[in-house]
């Protein structure tokens, strides 16, 4: 049959099933038959010849075929599923089904009233009468899932035959043991399988099935998405016998892929890369697989140092065993203990992350993914769920080779409104880097693999390229990341006890965020602007007191600056100079704007900017985050409520002591600890995104309570004092009351006007026993709660309704967790 007439009788059936206004039965094979058997049609084809109009007529005007439909659809999969697929007709079959429900799923999960039906009981779905009633009497959505895992691992269809017969193929297809399987070598898997576009191909199919069926969470709001998602729960359970090789399976082939290949120029443009497809879907699917947390019974342990690695015995060990609500997919992920298993994932990981930044002679001739978004989730779950990993990556210089690229995100999409999730979860990932010490100490190596980015030349570290991006971030990013500004500034704070040696560039954007951040009317106008100035001047002390040696630039560029830190001791606390501090805001529309436009155009001039031009920053209207995707973007009604949760409920102290070792402070104790370097005075947050009256902010344990914004706030006398007087300027001006005559007495004895005397100077210089005594290393580390947890889960979830496009599965859908803009 030809592909022409193939659409037609499809979409004659399609009219057909639109049009009945009588049920048909379900032992009406002849009629259903017609919407698999003997159709060879694209996912295109399918998604254009089922209209979305259809599909709620159908819905609304006759559930019962809607209903037969999706029960005769998931029918044959489980039979072919069962059989073993033996012949291409089978095999067909099963793809026409897959791609159909597809199709027709999103329209259901977006009708609370058909939300259960995949959850209901259904008799004998691919079974005989004769089986026992409770295998029977299976829901819909465990049949569905189960055929799904049986599929991905069968022979001739998805993975590579062992000498199988058809004869035998419905007696093996049960008893396969599918870890001989697994689809790439890698993890818990040494042997490499042969390399088959058409098995990749089939997965990619199965795998979008599977990732419509988690989707499910897509259509409820934010606020109904504290249940487990009962897909996930299921699929990820003991009842899946694949659950291992499927984990190992889609965690291979994601940190295998490599799309540049032997590096031919524009092979990508003359040879389709059926497996850079399956890489991507297998990505998506298996950050949404791990995002179920482990339920923490007595009995049972998930503990890293504990349980064993050894994929190949019973998970049910002693010390590992699983629960029936538990989600093997995150065991698995936390008991990944082998260095090599470490290499392979964090190479993988890393050279995925690097492709984007690729620089050929030949423009365009090197592919470049397109899913960096979904690599960061992973990579976030793989520090967060197995602590070893976390220390492997932190171990060597490898962990710079994931900061790069993350810099490099950040820095691209600081100024596009579209991208600010991009940026959030770059930020959070180098936030829980540096809860630790071995992150701050590896950003001493020198940077000298330059990446095309807009930001000031330097020579120096990767701390000088952390601190430019993120003045970059600061100075020229939207305005939309200003709750993002403590955890930028926290970050710096946690690695600046380690910095050994700061460009001269890098210390100058230090000394200009500080004298953005402290001009008086910039900490009148909110009441939790001042906490900017504790993280700087923190950061300052921690370099003085722990690295002054090689921190000459810094001390030159805070002499030079000395009025800055004069200024802020002096800070006046009347009410008439509060009033007036005050009026410069009133002749500016944006807060953000005008503090940097004040003092940067002067300051920029001494820094040489790099040959590339900078973005400017976008005021209107959202962008598409995807070229291809109609003209749609994505904003998560919670992730505004989110982000100005206050840093110190994003994050736990810990004081670093003498031996090395990390002391947890508890709340109280660590806020009288920071009193004299790093003010916690924590006063009701303000929300800068609009002037609405009020606004919702969310506690630490997700909820949401109403605050005021800061047009209900004003400063007063009162209020400054509370925090001037806990200003860290001790060691500062100690600084300064000793060098500064030792560096005019050089100049005027010398005649020096030139620096780099000055410079020299310093370098050899010394403040021992002429400094206050050295206050304690406090160290801010990320601490888990369910208001992240709920933010990542919209995140991921709007990354996969974007990235899918081909065909576009969720498009014109009623989603609910987060809100689609069209421009």
């Amino acid at each position: 049959m030809g592909n022409s007439d193939s659409k037609l009788h499809f979409r004659k059936a399609v009219i057909q099933l639109t049009t009945k206004t009588q049920p048909v039965e379900a032992s009406e094979d002849v009629f259903w038959d017609q919407f698999w058997t003997d159709v060879n049609l694209t996912s295109q084809d399918i998604f254009t010849l089922v209209p979305a109009a259809e599909i709620r007529a159908v819905r609304e005007e006759s559930p019962s075929n809607l209903a037969t439909l999706c029960y005769k659809a998931v029918e044959r999969l489980v039979l072919n599923a069962d059989s073993g697929c033996v012949c291409e007709r089978d095999r067909q079959v099963v793809l026409s089904c897959s791609r159909l429900l597809t199709r027709i799923l999103p329209y259901i999960f977006e009708d609370p009233d058909w939300r259960g039906f995949f959850w209901s009981t259904v008799p004998k779905v691919g079974k005989s009468a004769d089986e026992g009633d409770g295998e029977s009497s299976r829901p819909l959505a465990e049949c569905l899932l189960t055929a799904i895992s049986d599929l991905l691992f069968c022979p001739d269809f998805t993975v590579e035959s062992r000498s199988r017969t058809s004869a035998d193929g419905a007696a093996d297809i049960q008893s396969i043991d599918s870890c001989e399987f697994i689809w790439e070598a890698g993890v818990g898997f040494a042997q490499t399988p042969p390399l088959s576009h058409t098995h990749d191909s089939n997965r990619a199919e199965l795998l979008k099935l599977l990732l419509t069926c988690f989707s499910e969470e897509m259509y409820q709001s934010p606020s109904d998405t504290h249940r487990l998602n009962p897909w996930v729960s299921f699929f990820c359970s003991r009842e899946n016998r694949h659950a291992l090789p499927l984990f190992t399976s889609l965690l291979n082939v994601v940190c295998a892929y490599d799309p540049v290949g032997y590096g031919i120029p524009y092979n990508h443009l003359m040879f389709s890369d059926q497996r850079g497809v399956l890489a991507e879907l297998a990505l998506q699917t298996l950050i949404v697989s791990l995002e179920q947390e482990l339920i923490d019974n007595s009995s049972t342990s998930t503990n890293t140092d504990t349980c064993s690695a050894d994929y190949n015995k019973n998970t049910t060990a002693e010390g590992c065993q699983a629960t029936r609500g538990e989600n093997l997919f995150v065991n698995y992920l936390s008991r990944i203990h082998r260095e090599e298993d470490f290499h392979f994932i964090l190479r993988g990981i890393s050279q995925l992350l690097n492709n984007p930044l690729l620089q050929t002679y030949l423009p365009h001739s090197c592919k470049k993914i397109q899913f960096h978004q979904e690599l960061l989730v992973l990579f976030w779950k793989l520090c967060d769920l197995n602590k070893k990993f976390l220390f492997y990556v932190l171990k060597s210089s490898d962990v710079l080779d994931i900061l790069v690229p993350i810099l490099y995100y950040l820095n691209d999409a600081r100024a596009n409104q579209s991208r600010v999730g991009l940026v959030h979860i770059g930020v959070f990932i180098l936030l829980l880097l540096s809860g630790e010490r071995n992150f701050g100490v590896r950003l001493n190596k020198p940077y000298c693999v330059r990446v095309p980015m807009d930001i000031s030349v330097f020579a120096g570290t990767h701390a000088d390229l952390l601190i430019v991006v993120f003045h970059k971030i600061i100075t020229s990013g939207h305005q939309r990341l200003q709750p993002l500004y403590d955890c930028l500034l926290t970050i710096i704070v946690n690695v600046s006890p380690y910095l050994k040696s700061l460009s001269m560039v890098a210390a100058n954007k230090l000394l200009h965020l500080l004298e953005v951040f402290s001009s008086p009317w910039f900490l009148f106008c909110s009441p939790v602007n001042h906490h900017l100035v504790f993280f700087l001047l923190e950061v300052f002390n921690n370099i003085i007191q722990y690295q002054f040696d090689g921190n000459f630039n810094l001390v030159y560029g805070i002499i030079r600056k000395r009025n800055l830190f004069h200024q802020l001791a002096n800070l006046p606390t009347d009410l008439n100079s509060i009033q007036k501090a005050l009026q410069k805001k009133s002749r500016s529309n944006s807060t953000h704007n005008a503090v940097f436009m004040e003092t940067s155009n002067s300051y920029n001039t001494a820094c040489s900017e790099g040959p590339y031009k900078s973005t400017p920053v976008q005021t209107g209207t959202l962008n598409a985050s995807l070229k291809a995707m109609p003209r749609t973007t994505m904003t998560s009604a919670y992730t505004v409520a989110f982000f100005h949760l206050s840093i110190d409920k994003l994050t736990e102290t810990s004081q670093v002591c003498e031996d090395g070792t990390t002391l947890l402070l508890q709340q109280s104790d660590s806020t009288h600890s920071q009193s004299d370097h790093s003010s916690q005075v924590r006063d009701p947050e303000p929300v800068s995104s609009e002037d609405h009256k009020t606004s919702e902010k969310e506690n630490c344990d997700g909820s949401l309570k109403r605050v005021p914004s800061s047009s209900d706030w004003a400063a007063t006398p009162d209020w400054v004092l509370s925090w001037k007087s806990k200003l860290p300027l001790q060691t500062i001006m100690r600084l300064l009351q000793v060098l500064v005559p030792q560096v005019e007495k050089i100049c005027i004895d010398k005649g020096l006007t030139d620096e780099s005397e000055i410079l020299k100077f310093l370098q050899h210089g010394t403040l021992v026993g002429l400094l206050p005594v050295p206050h304690p290393i406090l160290i801010r580390k990320y601490q888990a709660n369910e208001g992240t947890a709920l933010w990542f889960r919209t995140y991921m979830w709007g990354i996969i309704y974007l990235r899918n496009v081909d065909p576009p599965v969720w498009y014109d859908t009623d989603v609910k967790l987060f809100e689609i803009q069209r421009i």
